[in-house]
């Protein structure tokens, strides 16, 4: 993303939830009602932090990193990739009382079943993700277009020189000049590599 933020394609700004604390020592969660083990993240930091930010400018989504959200998945970040201006809430502890979510959450993301110590390296994950999908960002633009899960399939294999090693040769189609015959070969073997890894990719787009 380094590159993406020079070109000025990209702008990732971090904000710090204890600067709108309830009080001088930086409280932003506290017990939960009903009982039970973990602190909750506070609805008064919270509410005026995105109130703020959305004066300085309006978010086309607000996202919640959740382990019970929707999981992450290629065609999501081909739609978020078009937004403009999205701001990320990282969860602590048990996470974040339920009314923030009812309130401002405009989408809830999981990039996986487990749970992480906070909700950081879910952002970053997104933001790669996202970041890699805005026009300009790679040098060659049609690779994102020819990476696993679009067009619901894993990629296919790949070969660099040299055209023989340890006796493994390249296969002499992809040396063959013919791109026809070369792209449809590519989309053979990627859909046998999801037929043989990831199934469920073709269940779910028949």
């Amino acid at each position: 993303m380094k590159r993406a933020k020079e070109k000025g394609l990209l702008t990732v700004t971090i904000h710090h939830l204890r600067k709108w604390a309830v009080n001088e020592y930086g409280q932003v969660d506290d017990y939960q009602y009903g009982g039970g083990a973990g602190m909750v993240m506070m609805c008064e930091p919270l509410a005026k932090a995105i109130d703020e930010l959305q004066q300085e400018q309006p978010f086309d989504d607000i996202i919640y990193l959740t382990p019970d959200g929707e999981r992450l998945h290629q065609r999501m970040a081909n739609q978020l990739s078009l937004k403009e201006n999205i701001l990320l809430i990282c969860g602590h502890y048990k996470g974040i009382d339920e009314r923030i979510r009812q309130l401002y959450v405009t989408r809830e993301i999981s990039i996986g079943d487990y749970v992480l110590s906070g909700g950081e390296l879910g952002a970053a994950v997104l933001v790669d993700c996202i970041g890699r999908l805005i026009p300009g960002v790679l040098n060659d633009e049609t690779s994102a277009l020819t990476d696993s899960f679009q067009d619901d399939l894993l990629a296919p294999p790949v070969y660099t020189r040299p055209a023989e090693f340890r006796t493994m040769k390249v296969p002499d189609i992809l040396l063959s000049g013919d791109l026809k015959k070369i792209e449809d070969w590519r989309h053979e073997q990627a859909v046998q590599r999801t037929q043989q890894r990831r199934p469920d990719l073709l269940d779910d787009n028949p």
